[in-house]
């Protein structure tokens, strides 16, 4: 009688091989999201007339203005400043996040590429 699917007498050895290497790429990300974290990140906009400082956990820590930038007259201006500074400030983590990850990954994307 023929035999159905499956592995005689458990998994394979490259089965074994494979869970070890991730788990040891799972500890390698959870390190790299920890640094992440601890990482800060600057941004400016108005030639340096507002300075927004992030971490990498995306908390605002701090928000700097240049006194000339303060206009009652034109608070607009100011807040899209402030959001333009906060905004690249933002993308500097999502490049490093991505860039860590990819170190990681190989650049492989997903589940190293695997088809699910």
């Amino acid at each position: 009688m023929a035999k159905k699917g499956g592995f005689p007498g458990g998994m394979p050895a490259n089965m074994g091989n494979l869970m070890k290497q991730a788990q040891k790429m799972q500890k390698q990300m959870e390190e790299a999201a920890k640094e992440l974290e601890e990482k800060e990140f600057t941004a400016t906009a108005g030639g340096g007339a507002v300075e927004v400082k992030i971490s990498g956990k995306r908390e605002i820590l701090s928000v700097t203005l240049a006194e000339e930038v303060v206009d009652p007259d034109d608070i607009e201006m100011l807040q899209d400043l402030i959001v333009a500074a906060t905004n690249e400030a933002l993308r500097q983590v999502d490049e490093c996040t991505q860039a860590s990850m990819s170190s990681l990954t190989g650049g492989l994307g997903g589940l190293g590429g695997l088809p699910f």
